[in-house]
């Protein structure tokens, strides 16, 4: 089984992934949104754990060969950072989403020399905006930013633009095309959903997508 499709397979059996096109949820921005997603209950499950964070070792080694250190975005890319980092032999750290506001006012957390290769780890990409942030972080603080890592990516024309823009590779276990397509041929969905979803997916603004039933 490919990894896109495992990885797919995991997150929609944990309900990390969950699709209610019939009833949709309200993001904070006020979206209407047929999925609701929550990577933290990877780690909450062993085995989907596993298959992910060998997973984004494989992604690693196979796209950023070089890497010298992980770093990951704060809160949800911590842990996957960590464990990935353990599993590769390699040093981790984090970026906050804001400089502290005691101590020593650190944004990064843990050692980061000027030139290192460094790549992100997130859980998950929407828009691209928090992730680019973080890069955008420790390129100033020095890294040489080879790109992203995550396990699960919308693929939003927005996300994907703003991505290019900034130059910020990324790299995803699976996406929703592929999550799509899984939870239709297992029966978590109807097959006839699918080209509503990814209606959503292409512009999440246009709520047109919820009248085809």
């Amino acid at each position: 089984m490919e990894l896109h499709t495992l990885i797919a397979k995991d997150l929609l059996k944990i309900k990390a992934v969950f699709f209610r096109p019939n009833e949709p949820f309200t993001w904070a921005s006020g979206i209407k949104s047929p999925v609701y997603t929550d990577n933290r209950l990877t780690l909450t499950d062993v085995e989907v754990r596993t298959d992910v964070e060998n997973g984004l070792a494989q992604l690693i080694r196979e796209n950023y060969p070089d890497v010298e250190v992980l770093m990951g975005t704060s809160t949800a890319g911590i842990a996957h950072a960590a464990i990935t980092g353990h599993i590769m032999g390699l040093p981790m750290g984090y970026v906050r989403g804001s400089s502290k506001d005691h101590g020593r006012n650190n944004r990064i957390e843990g050692k980061l020399l000027p030139g290192q290769k460094v790549v992100v780890v997130e859980d998950l990409i929407s828009t691209g905006g928090s992730c680019i942030d973080v890069v955008e972080a420790l390129r100033e603080a020095g890294a040489d930013v080879l790109g992203v890592v995550s396990i699960f990516t919308y693929g939003m024309e927005k996300g994907l633009k703003r991505l290019a823009a900034a130059n910020v590779k990324n790299v995803s276990l699976t996406n929703f095309d592929v999550i799509a397509e899984v939870a239709a041929a297992d029966g978590y969905i109807a097959k006839e959903d699918v080209a509503r979803l990814l209606k959503f997916r292409n512009n999440p603004d246009d709520e047109s997508w919820m009248e085809a039933k």
